[in-house]
């Protein structure tokens, strides 16, 4: 029997799920109150970071986290006024900054990260799309190797993955990227990662192949489920409801009230990111690099020099704050000292961060209802591997990626 699938959220995920849903045959639908790509797909790095299966909490974080926050040039801020309404998941949150929980989290995110490129690449096969992905090295710049040495920690579990830098030092590494600051003085270099030239216009188009394909897009709010039966039959959207067999929640952070309509509890954050994009930029780095000093990534994108990074917190419904991207315009000119461009485009976007660092990837029970969200800084990079993880649970297609880590009900039910 032909399934119809609702599939909510359009952004990286959701659109991946809905295409790989549409190849094995399903009928579905795509639902997102915002145009496709226009949310956290549109405004991150836009590196297929493969390698990025190594959390934020890492060991000693607790402990440097209040320094941190007090530090004016570290890319770690807080809206005080919403901390109070964050210490239950910021608790939680930091009792993973821990060896042990560290290594675990890093071994539940590799299946999903680490083969990206060809993940994507196998996503836009036959849609005509392939020259949105561009393959590339991803460089990690530090002002000097006891720097690197620093980062140790992190590298060894990057290792354990396999990817193993190739070291650049001294006068070779402005051989290999220019434009960099005669400050940084080593390079580790990543082969074989990748980047997307412009992450919202790629989702956009994605979406659209999949409207080529048959599929159907809704622009509408989701309210609702009818699971009257013990299985889902319908969503109740503000444009009227949608009849369906399965469903798929792909709402990134905005996907924690909805969980609560099934009852259960999910400890998720908005991680406040930032990004500047200098347009038709000069003097910018031919390949993405994460500047370790600031913890932000320069990517060259069809628009300019795209500069992403910052941690803030300070929730939904607050507007940008100027210090972030303050801080952010002063990094991006001191790794880049030529820097120059015809405009600036700021931006601000929510990363869906679960306390545990984990993405909740699965099916609720026997609801029919699977989630796929919680993605943290990762989403573009494992978004079409969720989404043919998903295709593959509802149509009944093997895989061989153990989901445990990603279990939906992990964190319990909304207590009475």
């Amino acid at each position: 029997m032909k399934r119809h699938v609702a599939v909510i959220g359009a952004g990286i995920v959701g659109v991946s799920s809905a295409i790989w849903l549409k190849r094995a045959g399903a009928d579905v639908t795509l639902v997102d109150r915002a145009a496709p790509g226009s949310g956290t797909s549109h405004g991150n790095a836009g590196v297929l970071a493969a390698c990025s299966m190594v959390p934020v909490t890492g060991p000693g974080l607790a402990l440097k986290a209040p320094g941190m926050v007090f530090d004016k040039n570290s890319p770690l801020f807080v809206r005080w006024g919403y901390l109070p309404r964050m210490l239950p998941w910021l608790r939680d949150y930091l009792k993973h900054a821990n060896d042990t929980d560290t290594r675990r989290i890093a071994r539940g995110l590799t299946p999903i990260v680490s083969d990206t490129v060809s993940q994507h690449k196998s996503l836009c096969a036959d849609l005509g799309l392939e020259d949105w992905v561009q393959d590339s090295d991803y460089c990690f710049a530090y002002t000097d190797r006891r720097a690197f040495d620093l980062d140790h920690y992190t590298w060894a579990r990057r290792a354990e993955a396999g990817f193993v830098p190739e070291l650049i030092e001294g006068a070779n590494v402005h051989d290999v990227e220019p434009s960099l600051s005669k400050d940084i003085g080593c390079i580790a270099m990543l082969r074989d990662h990748g980047f997307i030239r412009d992450p919202g216009e790629y989702v956009k188009a994605l979406a659209m192949a999949f409207q080529d394909m048959g599929g159907k897009f809704r622009g509408a709010d989701v309210q609702d489920f009818d699971l009257s039966s013990g299985k889902i039959t319908g969503i109740e959207t503000s444009q009227g409801r949608i009849d369906c067999d399965d469903v798929v929640l792909a709402t990134g952070v905005w996907s924690k009230p909805l969980m609560a309509k099934l009852g259960l509890n999910v400890p998720l954050e908005s991680e406040r990111g930032y990004h500047i994009v200098f347009k038709n930029a000069q003097g910018g780095p031919t390949r993405p690099i994460m500047i370790a000093s600031g913890k932000f990534v320069a990517t060259p994108m069809e628009q300019g020099l795209r500069c992403a990074g910052i941690l803030e917190f300070g929730g939904l419904e607050a507007g940008p704050s100027k210090a972030p991207l303050a801080l952010l315009r002063q990094q991006a000119k001191s790794a880049f000292p030529e820097l120059t461009a015809t405009d600036e485009i700021e931006w601000l976007g929510h990363r869906p961060a679960p306390s545990d660092s984990l993405p909740l990837i699965g099916q609720v029970g026997t609801s029919r209802v699977y989630t796929a969200f919680g993605h943290h800084h990762i989403g573009l990079t494992s978004g079409p591997k969720t989404g043919r993880l998903i295709a593959g649970l509802i149509t009944g297609q093997p895989h061989n990626t153990d989901l445990t880590p990603y279990e939906p009900q992990r964190f319990g039910n909304i207590p009475n």
